[in-house]
C-alpha cells in the first residue's frame, strides 16, 4: 500500500508524527506532501526536527494567500504531484485548507481518500475551518473520528458508510512524548507553577476584528493582574495587532514566538490554565489535566464543556470565570485508548491491500 499524506499547518504537523511513527513500524510506504501553508520556521520546520518526523517528500510552498487563492494554488499543484506517484490512498488531516485541496484531489481522481478527525462540529458554520471540515467529510471514503460524538455528527447529516471510531491521535503523541516534555523554557523564565497562564488567539472572528481583538486584550490585561500571562503568538495575530495599532496591551504580556510541540507542552504542564480559541489546545490541556477558557462561539470538542473541565467565555467574563480553576476536577471521557494511528492503519490495510 502506497499512501501520501499532505499536511500544511500545524496541528497537522503533530498528528502526522504519530501516523509517520506508525507507517514505518508496519513497513507501509507513507509520501509526505508539506503543501506549504504554514511556512513561517516556527510553525512548521521546527515541528519535524522536534518530533522526529523525516523531511517531506515534497514541498509545494504554496505560502500565505486568500483562501480561495490557496486553496486553488495547492489544488492544481497536488493534483499533478498525485497523479505522478499513483498513490492507494490521500490522507489528509483536520479542516485547513490544504484539507479540503487534498481531499478534493483525491476526488477528482477516484483515489480514496481517509480523513484523520472527521465528525468534529462547530460553530460558527461559515468559519473556514468548518467549511474545509465538512466539505472534506463529504467526499472521503474513510472517516477516522476522534469520539464517538464525531461518529454522532457524522450519523446525524445521514454519513455512515466507511466511519470509524479510532480514537484522538493527539492524545496518541501525548503518551508517546510526554517524558520528552522540553521544561527550559519554564525554568528560563523563572515561571512558578499554577501562577501563569498560556494563551493562544489566531481565529479570524478573534483577531480580523479589531474591536473583538482589543476586548480580548483588554481582558487579558485584567488577567496578568493575577496571573502572570505567557501568549506564544501567532504571526496572523501579530500582524493584526501591528495593523490595528493595539501594540500597547501587549507590555502585560510575555509574547514569545511560536513553540515546538515540546516546549509548548512543558509550559502546559505547569500552568494554572489556558486561555485560548484552538481545537488542538483545548484538548492538549484536558490530557494535562488543565482547565481550558474558551474565547470562542462554540467548542471543537463539547462533551470537554459539557463536563466542565473547559468553559466557554466572551472576553469581558473572562477574568470571572476563571474563578472556576479552583473547582477543576478532571474527568476521564472516552478518546480512544491511545491507539488511535494503529487503528487507522489497520483499517486501511484491511481494506486497501
Amino acid at each position: 500500500m502506497k499512501v501520501i499524506s499532505l499536511i500544511g499547518a500545524r496541528p497537522q504537523f503533530i498528528k502526522e508524527a504519530v501516523l509517520n511513527k506508525a507507517f514505518k513500524k508496519v513497513g507501509v510506504e507513507e509520501i509526505i506532501v508539506n503543501s506549504g501553508q504554514h511556512y513561517d520556521y516556527n510553525m512548521s520546520d521546527i515541528f519535524f526536527k522536534t518530533l522526529g518526523i523525516k523531511s517531506p517528500d515534497y514541498n509545494l510552498e504554496v505560502g500565505s494567500g486568500l483562501h480561495g487563492e490557496m486553496t486553488g494554488k495547492i489544488l492544481i499543484e497536488f493534483e499533478k504531484l498525485t497523479m505522478k506517484i499513483n498513490p492507494d490512498v490521500i490522507l489528509v488531516y483536520g479542516d485547513t485548507n490544504t484539507t479540503l485541496a487534498g481531499a478534493l484531489v483525491g476526488a477528482k481522481l477516484k483515489i480514496p481518500v481517509a480523513h484523520v478527525e472527521a465528525g468534529i462540529r462547530m460553530l460558527p458554520k461559515d468559519m473556514p475551518e468548518e467549511i474545509n471540515r465538512v466539505l472534506a467529510d463529504r467526499i472521503s471514503t474513510y472517516l477516522f473520528c476522534p469520539t464517538q460524538r464525531s461518529v454522532e455528527n457524522l450519523k446525524k447529516e445521514g454519513i455512515e458508510e466507511g466511519v470509524y471510531f479510532t480514537g484522538d491521535v493527539t492524545y496518541d503523541l501525548y503518551l508517546q512524548m510526554e517524558k520528552d516534555f522540553d521544561y527550559s523554557l519554564y525554568n528560563s523564565l523563572n515561571l512558578v507553577g499554577n501562577e501563569f497562564v498560556v494563551v493562544t488567539i489566531h481565529r479570524d472572528y478573534n483577531v480580523d476584528n479589531k474591536t473583538q481583538l482589543r476586548n480580548i486584550l483588554k481582558a487579558l490585561v485584567d488577567v496578568s493582574r493575577n496571573k502572570k500571562v505567557i501568549f506564544p503568538m501567532h504571526p496572523r495575530t501579530r500582524k493584526r495587532i501591528e495593523e490595528f495599532s493595539l501594540g500597547e496591551f501587549t507590555e502585560y504580556f510575555e509574547i514569545l514566538d511560536p513553540l515546538d510541540y515540546l516546549s509548548f507542552m512543558g509550559l502546559i504542564k505547569n500552568c494554572s490554565s489556558v486561555i485560548t480559541d484552538s481545537g488542538g489546545l483545548q484538548r492538549e490541556a484536558y490530557y494535562a489535566k488543565k482547565p481550558a477558557f474558551l474565547l470562542m462561539p462554540d467548542p471543537a470538542w463539547h462533551e470537554l464543556v459539557e463536563k466542565k473541565m473547559n468553559f466557554l467565555c466572551k472576553p469581558e467574563d473572562l477574568v470571572k470565570m476563571m474563578e472556576r480553576e479552583k473547582d477543576y476536577k478532571h474527568i476521564p471521557y472516552i478518546q480512544g485508548k491511545g491507539n488511535a494511528a494503529e487503528q487507522i492503519i489497520k483499517i486501511l490495510m484491511e481494506n486497501q491491500c
